[in-house]
Formats: structure tokens, sequence, C-alpha cells
């Protein structure tokens, strides 16, 4: 789970954070019309919130909500940066904003606890990484952060050059990395002196992308670094990285040379379908230990701090809401209930495809004790 879905989501289970809660999902556009079309939306949810809310809490004040949703209407920027999808979460005292990269069912939620499903289908197998695209003479770096792919924008001093990184020490420099026996060593046999100075520089180039990154690159969330490379890039670029953020387990294995944004966005499908697979692996394991898959033992369990892991199949939650919108409601809150009692007692929630979830089951949950 990203890290920015994990705090939002022990924020929102935390005992400084107090319902009722309104929560409105939208899709969202972009374009002046669409915008408009997104606001009518919005408001038009505000008042059926307000109805729901004035019916099961009429001893509570609705002004301090109304409030925060007229401020989130003359809002222009909130509405010109849209993403697929937005959660809109309002207590008495806060507004919470949470963008989605998936798209949800256009709704609203008045309850005692906020509706977290949709945060968790978007946290599921949505990982935050970075992708060196690495040539032999150059290198790029892109983050993916939900599910969205941008070029990270380097200063002038990065090495995303090989000749303006090495200069003068460019064919040969000074390192000499013939075999010496250690298993990081680099040799070279049978080739003439031109091809060896290049194998040189394009070590010592490596070298220096792999220093840079290690030691001046921010990466204050720890992200893992994935390469995009030719398998010769890899291979030499892997033996030369001390870098503990490289993950050499998941990579793609392609030139990146010509590839614009949009096409390497394309290949990280690569990635996630890597990621994906080992989380899944990892999930079929919890079943080894104690379940429940009858909603009675798992409602019974849930408020008690059981369950370590809670798996919530999206075959539970209708497309639209169905063909009985207020039946799909009132047991989407069910489901919602469930799993904000294992948030609060510290245990994890998985929304995801049947086929991922463990034993294929519709709802499982795995106890601690």
């Amino acid at each position: 789970m990203a890290k920015v879905e994990k705090d939002l989501l022990n924020q929102l289970t935390s005992e400084e954070v107090h319902g009722p809660f309104v929560t409105v999902m939208l899709n969202t556009n972009v374009g002046h019309q669409n915008v408009e079309k997104d606001q009518l939306k919005f408001k038009n949810f505000a008042k059926e919130s307000k109805k729901r809310f004035e019916k099961r809490y009429p001893d509570m004040e609705w002004a301090t909500f109304q409030k925060q949703i007229e401020q989130l209407l003359g809002d222009a920027d909130f509405w010109r940066r849209a993403t697929k999808s937005v959660a809109i979460i309002l207590t008495s005292e806060q507004t919470y904003i949470h963008r989605l990269s998936i798209e949800v069912d256009d709704q609203y939620y008045v309850g005692d606890t906020p509706y977290l499903l949709a945060i968790l289908k978007n946290a599921q197998f949505n990982h935050n990484y970075y992708l060196l695209a690495l040539n032999r003479t150059s290198m790029k770096l892109y983050s993916m952060e939900n599910k969205q792919l941008s070029e990270v924008s380097l200063p002038k001093e990065a090495p995303t050059d090989r000749k303006e990184t090495l200069g003068d020490e460019l064919t040969g420099g000074n390192l000499n990395f013939r075999s010496n026996g250690s298993s990081n060593s680099v040799a070279y046999h049978g080739i003439n002196a031109k091809d060896e100075e290049d194998e040189i520089d394009w070590v010592n180039y490596y070298q220096a992308i792999d220093t840079y990154l290690r030691d001046e690159f921010e990466n204050e969330e720890k992200w893992p670094i994935y390469l995009f490379a030719l398998p010769e890039n890899q291979t030499t670029f892997k033996k030369v990285s001390k870098n503990s953020a490289f993950d050499p387990t998941v990579s793609i294995s392609a030139s990146p040379a010509q590839l614009n944004e949009t096409e390497i966005y394309k290949r990280t499908e690569e990635i996630t379908k890597e990621l994906t697979a080992k989380e899944v692996a990892e999930y079929q394991k919890l079943m080894d230990r104690k379940n429940f898959d009858l909603l009675p033992d798992i409602k019974q369990a849930a408020p008690l701090g059981r369950i370590s892991h809670l798996f919530i199949a999206t075959s539970n939650l209708a497309p639209g809401f169905g063909e009985n919108p207020e039946e799909e409601y009132d047991w989407r809150q069910v489901l919602n209930t469930l799993a904000d009692d294992v948030l609060h007692s510290g245990g994890e929630v998985h929304v995801l495809e049947q086929d991922d979830a463990p034993g294929q089951r519709s709802l499982v949950a795995i106890l601690r004790y």
C-alpha cells in the first residue's frame, strides 16, 4: 500500500478523528463543461446527504458540513485538478480529499465511519517506485505514483549523459576493472584496447549513476528503483550498484531508447504484473492460518481485534449498485464497518478481484489467534 493511502487510513481510523462522516465518491472530468457537471453532481449529492444526515442525526447541526461543501464548490483549482475520481470525506471539523486512479460508483455515504472501500481498492496493487530508463550512454528517471508515470526533473549535475558525466575521465579513467577475485569485479577478455576502454567507460558511467542515486538523489519515501534496460546493461548495473533502494528482482528487459513517456508507461504493465503476482502469492500463504469466511463469524471477530487480514472481493460490490440500490448501499456499509473495525485494531484490509483473493473466496478473514 502506498504511503499516502496508509497515512490517510491511519488518520481516518485514529482516536483523534470523530464522526459522523459524510463521504462523497465522484468520477471527475476535465474541461469547462464537464467540470460544471461534476460540481452539479456534487451539489446534488450534498443535498441528499443533508437529508440522510438530518434523519440519522436529528440532534446534530449540518451547518459546519454545509460550510465545507460551499468552500469546495467555490474552489476552482480543486475542480480543475481532476483525476479519474476523488473521495471527499467530511467531518464537522475537517475536509479530507483523496484523489483516486480508479473508476468509482458516484455515491454519497452518511454514517459513523467514513466510506473506505474505494480508497482501499485504489491502494490495492498501487505501487510507488522509480523507474531507471538506462542506456549505455544515457539515463532518465521516472516516478510511478498513484498509477501515474512522470519523468523526474533532474538537476544539471545529474549523470544523465555519459560524455558529460565522465568528461576528462572518458576512455578509461583511473579505475581498473579487471578480475581480482571479488564477486563485484568486472573482467574483460579477448577484446581490443578501444573496446576495453569503452567497457571501462561503461562501468564508470554506471557507477556514477549509482553513486548519484544513492548519495545525492532525495528518496525520502525510500521507494524501490527498478530498471528498464537491455539485459547486458542490467547485468553491468547490477554488478556495480551499492544502492539499497535498487531492486534487481523486478525489471523491464528492453531498450528504452527512442520511447516516449506514453510508450514507457505501457511497458510498466510488466512491472505491475510481477509485483501483483508476488503479492497474490503471499496472500495465498495466509490460508495456512486459521480463517473465517462466514459473515457472522467475521462480524463477531472484527470489533474484538482478532483479524489480522480481511479480504473483500469486488464481487461483493455490484457495479452501479445493481437492481436494488438501497440494499446494495446497506451491504456496502456492512462491509465498510468491518473494514473500519479491522483497521482500528491495526489489521490490514484488501479489496481485490476474487481470482486474486486467498482461496478465491469472496470474503475471508485471517485470524491473529
